[in-house]
C-alpha cells in the first residue's frame, strides 16, 4: 500500500506540475524553473517505477524477515474470524 502511495503521490505532483506549467505560459510568464522541476519529477517517477535492480532486491529477501512478519505482536497467535451474513 504505501508504494502505491507514493506513486500516486508522483504521478499528482507531476501532473499539478504540468498544469501550472500551462496556466504560467497562458500568461506569458517564463517556466523555466518549473521545466527542472517537472523533468526532476519525471525522473523521480521513471525510477520507482523501474524498480529496484535485481541485485539490490536479491539482498533485501532475507527469510529471517519474513518470518518476523508472520510471528504476531507480543506472541499471540492469529485466530480465524468468520462473518455472518
Amino acid at each position: 500500500m504505501k508504494n502505491f502511495r507514493q506513486l500516486d503521490d508522483l504521478v499528482l505532483d507531476l501532473k499539478g506540475l504540468v498544469l501550472v506549467r500551462e496556466l504560467l505560459r497562458e500568461r506569458g510568464t517564463d517556466v523555466g524553473a518549473l521545466e527542472t522541476e517537472i523533468d526532476h519529477v519525471r525522473n523521480r517517477l521513471a525510477r520507482f517505477v523501474s524498480g529496484p535492480k535485481p541485485e539490490a532486491a536479491a539482498q533485501s529477501c532475507r527469510p529471517a524477515a519474513t518470518a518476523q512478519r508472520r510471528a504476531a505482536p507480543g506472541g499471540m497467535r492469529p485466530v480465524a474470524i468468520q462473518l455472518q451474513t
